[in-house]
């Protein structure tokens, strides 16, 4: 199958902005193109999603096994015709400084996409190609394909850096890309605005230039010339689920501007479980959607919209009813800053939240913890058995100044830091936490939730 994985030097080079420029391109050539970011990112697979028209995945060395990580490129693959990969930082950025682990050049030999490196060359010359050896040379065992310079001053500033790389480098020189407002994504703390935020004509605005750059300034031929390595089967074998049509759950998954943050990976595999996936919105709709049997709350932006969310109280009282009914619900980040009883905003403004956890919440100037985590179930709980290991991430401008009589179900260890802590918040039948788990780091976790949803309802049912 065709494809690539679109890497750069270092973060902020414009990867994204490549990435999703390249999609538009084959797109605009009549190409289905299924788009992958790497790494623990919500916000660029938005972003690829409204480009592709398809879902975008996450592919993550760190937090999935190699097999998983084949699956879920080669599950999502079918039925297209190209996929094209985003890398996270810089190429080689993992996990440490001393080892591969967890980078974007660990994730391209493991599923055999060829590089396309993406350079800043705004205020550099001559010594693009020294920068260019250094990457060719660190790793002989990947394959950079070629080379996508970006915000280059003019075609007389091109034409100095081609002849730079040409005359020292062996990387094939793809394109280059001016600097160009119109296509830029605005930025907020969390990184680009979520794709859920733009109005559709801007969209498709931004869509239409990113094409049209595509064209003018990538040898498009030679990219949709590059193969994915792995074999792509086209025929689906659906996994075998004996479960009855009446063992299937409706799960309501909040999705509007304030909730936007879930692995599309999480939800297949809730559906494997007999899931019925059911989208609400906290902020417009004035109660949950009918006959749910768990809630499955993820991350977003609640603080941007923390009084639409606080003011629709009825909406509220149902999430209240819901839980004090028993009835499963497990939150992660922005979902729990939702259940906790106030938050309070980067402005200074405090609102009144659901209620559900007795926790108090407030926005701050600095990521409070960020980057990889491990995290031990120390009890028994929605998810999992006490000693299970799952991994996830943490990236969160918020903090709990206030904690009630509540337990905890974790006991983590952040990658970065390396501070351990107990987290994993308890309350009635509530699970919540900052960390967002991938839910294929460990089999069991869609398969306990579902579970514990099934076992509340009969529960339920018996003492009806």
């Amino acid at each position: 199958m065709r494809g690539l994985l679109v890497s750069g030097t270092a973060s902020g080079v414009g990867k994204t902005t490549v990435a999703l420029a390249i999609m538009a391109g084959l797109r605009r050539r009549g190409l289905v193109v299924q788009p992958f970011k790497c790494g623990p990112d919500f916000l660029d697979t938005g972003h690829h999603t409204r480009i592709c028209g398809r879902v975008a995945r996450n592919v993550d060395t760190w937090m999935l096994s190699g097999e998983a990580n084949k699956s879920v490129l080669q599950n999502a693959a079918r039925g297209a015709d190209a996929l094209v990969a985003e890398g996270m930082m810089g190429l080689f950025d993992g996990k440490s400084g001393e080892a591969e682990a967890g980078s974007t050049a660990e994730i391209a030999k493991l599923l055999k996409l060829p590089v396309v490196l993406v350079v800043d060359a705004a205020k550099t010359a001559r010594s693009i190609a020294a920068v260019m050896l250094g990457f060719e040379m660190f790793d002989p065992k990947l394959r950079i394909a070629g080379v996508i310079l970006n915000r280059v001053a003019s075609e007389s500033h091109y034409a100095m850096l081609r002849a730079a790389i040409e005359s020292s480098c062996k990387t094939r020189i793809l394109g280059w890309l001016p600097r160009e407002p119109a296509i830029a994504i605005p930025e907020r703390h969390l990184g680009l605005r979520s794709a859920t935020e733009a109005p559709q004509n801007s969209e498709d605005s931004a869509i239409d230039a990113l094409a049209a750059l595509a064209e003018k300034h990538f040898d498009l031929n030679a990219l949709i010339g590059l193969e994915c390595g792995l074999e792509i089967d086209e025929v689906w074998h659906a996994p075998i689920n004996r479960l009855i049509v009446a063992d299937r759950v409706r799960i309501g998954v909040p999705c509007d501007h304030a909730f936007s943050f879930y692995y599309e990976d999480n939800l297949d595999l809730l559906r494997e479980q007999r899931a019925e996936i059911v989208r609400f919105s906290p902020m417009h709709d004035v109660a949950l959607p009918p006959n749910l049997d768990g809630l499955y709350l993820g991350g977003g932006y609640p603080e941007l919209y923390a009084q639409q969310l606080s003011g629709n109280r009825q909406m509220i009282k149902d999430i209240q009813v819901f839980v004090d009914s028993g009835r499963p619900v497990y939150a992660e980040c922005g979902g729990m800053l939702y259940l906790a009883e106030n938050l309070t905003t980067a402005d200074g403004s405090n609102y009144a939240m659901a209620g559900v956890l007795p926790l108090t919440m407030q926005m701050t100037e600095k990521l409070v913890q960020f980057g990889y985590v491990t995290a031990e179930f120390i009890e028994d709980c929605l998810l999992g058995r006490a000693g299970t290991i799952v991994r996830g991430h943490s990236f969160h401008y918020s903090r709990i100044i206030f904690t009630g009589e509540v337990a905890t179900n974790y006991r983590v260890q952040y990658s970065m830091s390396g501070k351990k802590e107990f987290e994993g918040f308890r309350h009635k039948n509530v699970f919540a936490s900052y960390i967002h788990l991938h839910f294929r780091s460990d089999a069991g976790l869609a398969e306990n939730f579902v579970a514990a949803i099934r076992h509340a309802r009969t529960a339920q049912a018996v003492t009806a």
